[in-house]
């Protein structure tokens, strides 16, 4: 698939493995997984950090294979599931600082243009679900 603003075409992905099931080597039980998941999520962790973490220090590479369910639902089912979702959490956050910048450099035309860019990008679910 193309890129939204740039020429690359974004072939390149995580290989995830074939297989499905969790690898025999891993004894962790499911119920240890999601309190783990959980006491992460009240440190205040985003669900990609949730799972860095886990696949770094207990070697599980995919939290589905274990428990079944992704981490975000493991978060909305305990109620601890972000108000925004990550990624436009991330664009806002990028464009706070493209602002402040901003705010120093009023000549630096490159950021006001790729700022342009993140801002229709945060504005993009909101015209597109109606």
């Amino acid at each position: 698939m193309a890129r939204m603003y740039g020429n690359g075409k974004g072939k390149s992905a995580s290989a995830l493995p074939f297989r499905r099931t969790p690898p025999s080597w891993l004894k962790i039980a499911t119920r240890d997984v999601v309190t783990t998941v959980c006491k992460l999520a009240r440190k205040g962790l985003p669900p990609s950090a949730i799972g860095m973490q886990l696949r770094d220090s207990m070697g599980i590479a995919q939290v589905k294979n274990v428990t079944g369910r992704k981490i975000l639902r493991i978060l909305k089912h305990n109620g601890l599931a972000p108000e925004i979702p990550e990624d436009l959490y991330c664009l806002i956050k990028r464009a706070v600082a493209m602002r402040k910048h901003l705010e120093r450099n009023h000549k630096d035309m490159d950021t006001k243009f790729r700022l342009i860019l993140v801002e229709s990008r945060i504005h993009l679910p909101a015209t597109t679900s109606a």
